[in-house]
């Protein structure tokens, strides 16, 4: 038996039953989903930042998904802002780096 106390997939119960083992879950409540979903960022990011691959790329996409549907109501709010951001700040695509600002 392996202990976990984490946030999953949907599917994988269903997976993990497939292979004939069985597993035990619960259903978060808001408190809980919140947290989880705080700590699944943490740990998606850190894997890519160990793998900088697409797959954990798009695992972190996941969560921020999940996130932004829970707390914001949707995604599409989410885009929303991100595209009012850009247009009033752009974005990364000209690789600029800041390397000293001066007041006047």
């Amino acid at each position: 038996m392996m202990k976990y106390n984490k946030l999953i997939r949907d599917k994988v119960p269903n997976i993990i039953e497939s292979k004939g083992d069985s597993c035990k879950i619960h259903i978060a409540n808001d408190d809980e989903y919140w947290n989880k979903l705080k700590t699944k960022l943490s740990e998606e990011t850190t894997e890519f930042l160990n793998n900088p691959c697409v797959e954990e790329l798009a695992d972190i996409q996941e969560v921020i998904n999940a996130i932004a549907d829970f707390k914001f109501g949707s995604q599409s709010e989410l885009e929303e802002v991100r595209k009012r951001k850009f247009e009033k700040r752009g974005g990364f695509e000209k690789r600029l780096i800041l390397d000293e600002a001066y007041d006047r």
